[in-house]
């Protein structure tokens, strides 16, 4: 059975590279969900305590990269000043550092919902997920034509 579930999200993984990027983001975000909930195993007990602090730490962490990301994009070190180069290397440790506190937050709070063995593998789960889908995804771009 796992290894089915795994293969038709391999498949719909595959498929959601063609879609339109929001649409792709939210089947990304279901395969996570579900790729998460196969490998912790978490009892209905569990998962109704776990994916409330699990949803809102992504949500959490998605604002903060995507502003993060702004401000980066923003940022020309060949035509910025010193003064703003070191403003922008404050902020990126200051975006560093609240990364780091979101995820103790996140820890903290799942202590709450499962056990501490379920919250290292869900760690270990989380950088297999993304492991998988960097690979999905150079394989869809090296076989897409170039333009």
């Amino acid at each position: 059975m796992k290894q089915i579930t795994i293969l038709l999200l391999l498949i719909i993984s595959v498929s959601a590279f063609g879609q339109p990027d929001g649409k792709m983001r939210e089947r990304i975000k279901a395969q996570k969900i579900a790729f998460i909930t196969e490998k912790l195993n978490l009892t209905p007990e569990e998962a109704q305590k776990f994916w409330p602090i699990y949803n809102a730490h992504e949500t959490e962490m998605e604002m903060l990269r995507i502003n993060g990301r702004e401000k980066r994009r923003k940022l020309n070190p060949e035509t910025i000043s010193d003064a703003e180069a070191k403003q922008a290397l404050t902020d990126l440790l200051a975006f560093e550092k609240e990364q780091q506190e979101l995820k103790s937050d996140l820890v903290e709070s799942l202590l709450t919902a499962i056990p501490a063995k379920k919250i290292l593998a869900l760690m270990k789960v989380e950088r297999e997920f993304d492991r998988k889908l960097l690979e999905r995804l150079r394989e869809f771009r090296k076989d897409k034509p170039r333009r």
